[in-house]
């Protein structure tokens, strides 16, 4: 039997930023004294197969909320993160979702929920007016009627269509699909086959991988006797790795066509699998788009790596796009606030876009800080952050443009191409 019970995993928080007890009381926002600090509850999963998912997303929490500590805080009030395990399970999410909701004191957002288990949650958070900067990519979400749900990350199917765009590009003309077989790694399938074959693509097979299983051998020789020049796949480190190692063992070395889902973690696991040279011969990753140069990435970078001590090996998370992307929501939320001149999630929750999007007089900001002085002013303002200018559309999504990385043997990920986000829409129609 599952183990269902609720846990906030123990935290310590430093430059000041209290961490938000357990249990200690309500969620509203609205009448709460300066001596009051906000939260913002880290809505992933932190074990099971895709335990990775919350610490990433951790990390661009902590450093926005150093960052916002730095700059004084929101209307007189600390900031604060707290880690909530989700443990990726549908089912063992929904009594966490309803834990955190009753018991955190002056819960203003959560960072997330994924695709794991966002269906049964995202619900309950909105319900209860708990703005969520989610990183689901199901295209559920795309035409989404849930008021607090938003998201800057790109849905599954404009990944699907990416991916599907850079091999055709690239020359590749019959491709194996690799995915595991959960929700949130199935919701890219639909859109791979659609824009792969729509471009004259060939599906050669589509193999849907069991998570976490000890050896991958047959499925390997399945995909390798179906004879493609590239191979679209998603899923865990864990299952990545044994997968790839076992083609690897086999003689086969075929180009792959990653997510932005496999990235730091699951190119260190998959690298000591098969070897970091081997790796760095096949591998193509399509991310969301991702600055790194600039104002807004150097201001990540060094509030990131200030945040070590809850963020263990913060390096790591330099350049992960899922990290600057929580980054920017934060922050998002939290100039929002200023904007509202409020911390009631009702009033605040519709300056997301205010003061994300651009618009004609806006001041464009690329820190916290920066825009808490233009408000300051009078001024409006446009936040444009690592993740580069959000466009939130009427159902709150920013999908946003396109990179195409590789990979070296040193770790890095040099960048191979980018793509506007309407090089996408062209395969939705």
């Amino acid at each position: 039997m599952r183990n269902r019970a609720w846990r906030c995993l123990p935290i310590t928080m430093t430059v000041g930023l209290a961490l938000a007890a357990c249990g200690s009381g309500g969620s509203g926002a609205a009448g709460k004294g300066n001596s009051q600090a906000l939260t913002i509850g880290i809505f992933n999963p932190y074990s099971g197969a895709n335990a990775s998912y919350g610490p990433e997303g951790g990390s661009g929490c902590f450093a926005a909320a150093t960052a916002i500590q730095a700059a004084g805080g929101i209307l007189g009030h600390k900031f604060t993160c707290i880690a909530v395990d989700t443990k990726g399970d549908p089912v063992d999410a929904v009594p966490i979702a309803r834990k955190m909701i009753a018991t955190t004191t002056n819960l203003e957002g959560v960072l997330g929920p994924s695709s794991l288990e966002a269906s049964a949650t995202a619900p309950l958070l909105d319900a209860a007016h708990v703005p969520m900067m989610a990183d689901s990519g199901q295209i559920t979400y795309d035409h989404t009627s849930l008021k607090y749900f938003w998201r800057n990350t790109p849905s599954d199917d404009f990944y699907g269509y990416a991916m599907a765009l850079y091999a055709h590009d690239a020359g590749f003309r019959r491709a194996a699909l690799v995915f595991g077989n959960d929700i949130s790694d199935q919701g890219t399938v639909p859109t791979v086959i659609k824009g792969f074959t729509k471009l004259g693509g060939q599906i050669a097979i589509n193999e849907s991988v069991a998570l976490d299983q000890p050896g991958y051998q047959s499925e390997a020789q399945r995909v390798i006797a179906s004879h493609p020049d590239v191979i679209f796949d998603e899923f865990d480190p864990q299952t990545a790795a044994t997968f790839f190692g076992e083609m690897h063992q086999l003689g086969a070395s075929i180009p792959m066509i990653s997510t932005g889902a496999q990235y730091t973690q699951w190119t260190k696991a998959v690298s000591r699998a098969m070897g970091a040279p081997n790796l760095a011969k096949i591998y193509h990753n399509v991310l969301g788009y991702s600055s790194a140069a600039g104002p807004a990435f150097a201001a990540y970078q060094q509030n990131l790596l200030a945040s070590a001590k809850n963020v263990p090996n913060p390096q790591q998370w330099v350049h992960d796009p899922f990290a600057q992307a929580a980054y920017d929501g934060v922050t998002e939320f939290a100039l929002a606030m200023l904007a509202a001149k409020s911390t009631s999630t009702t009033v605040w929750d519709p300056f997301i876009s205010k003061v994300s999007n651009a618009s004609p007089n806006a001041v464009v900001v690329h820190t916290f800080a920066a825009g808490k002085q233009a408000l300051a002013h009078g001024k409006t303002i446009d936040y444009v952050g690592v993740t580069g200018q959000a466009a939130y559309n009427q159902w709150h999504n920013s999908n946003g443009a396109f990179t195409v990385t590789g990979y070296s043997a040193g770790g890095g990920l040099p960048l191979i191409k980018v793509y506007n986000a309407a090089a996408a829409v062209k395969l939705e129609g």
